[in-house]
């Protein structure tokens, strides 16, 4: 569930626990406004990257006061985690989510790969925040790269599951080493991104495809 849902149906339980609060009243007023807020800065840093998000530039946007934006985070670092949170749960409801209903093993490791390769193309234009906040906070340790390096990690281990299910499944040889084809599929959009976003290669989702295809041929059963 992402953190505007969540937010949304907080929302909900407190008007119906007492709906004529003024307090309460305040305090819907003050959660939708930071639902708002998160919403405008993701949408701010696919344009301009994390390093890029402030809370002047929010606040811009929001057409509120600084100080308005402020005092519903603290920080900009508290900003740009709350955005990092929510790509991540966005991501995980369009890649992953839709692949839990599917049998383990390769059906649910190929819409999984389906659904990622989709996703980044549809990100050509505006960029994953992963990748470009990879580049952004590599070399700059602090709250913000750990939370986007936990975000990543987070999403990496469940593809590493995805492969390890299709080996125990028998789908893929029992002796391969699930890190390594986890690594060769999170190459493959990598190389994806990179060259339909800054080099303008054609057919880079057929290229990928057809990069997933040979991995599953090399470690699969035949």
């Amino acid at each position: 569930m992402t953190l505007l849902k969540e937010n949304r149906l907080q929302l909900v339980e407190n008007t119906v626990k007492s709906p004529n609060s003024s307090a309460t009243r305040l305090l819907l007023k003050g959660q939708q406004t930071k639902v708002a807020i998160v919403d405008a800065a993701l949408g701010l840093a696919a344009q301009i990257g994390l390093e890029g998000l402030s809370i002047g530039a929010v606040a811009e946007v929001m057409k509120m006061s600084k100080s308005g934006v402020f005092a519903h985070f603290g920080s900009r670092e508290e900003l740009q985690i709350s955005v990092i949170r929510e790509y991540h749960q966005r991501f995980e409801k369009d890649v992953f989510f839709p692949v839990m209903h599917l049998p383990r093993g390769l059906p649910r490791l190929k819409a999984l790969f389906d659904n990622w390769m989709k996703r980044t193309t549809i990100e050509i234009d505006s960029g994953c925040l992963y990748i470009s906040g990879a580049a952004e906070f590599d070399d700059r340790p602090g709250p913000v790269q750990d939370a986007l390096a936990s975000s990543i990690k987070t999403w990496l281990q469940a593809v590493h599951r995805c492969v390890m299910q299709a080996k125990e499944q028998g789908h893929l040889k029992s002796d391969i080493d699930a890190k390594q084809m986890s690594f060769e599929i999170h190459g493959l959009i990598l190389a994806l991104h990179f060259e339909a976003r800054l080099l303008k290669t054609d057919k880079t989702s057929t290229r990928a495809q057809v990069g997933f295809d040979h991995i599953l041929q090399r470690y699969g059963q035949h």
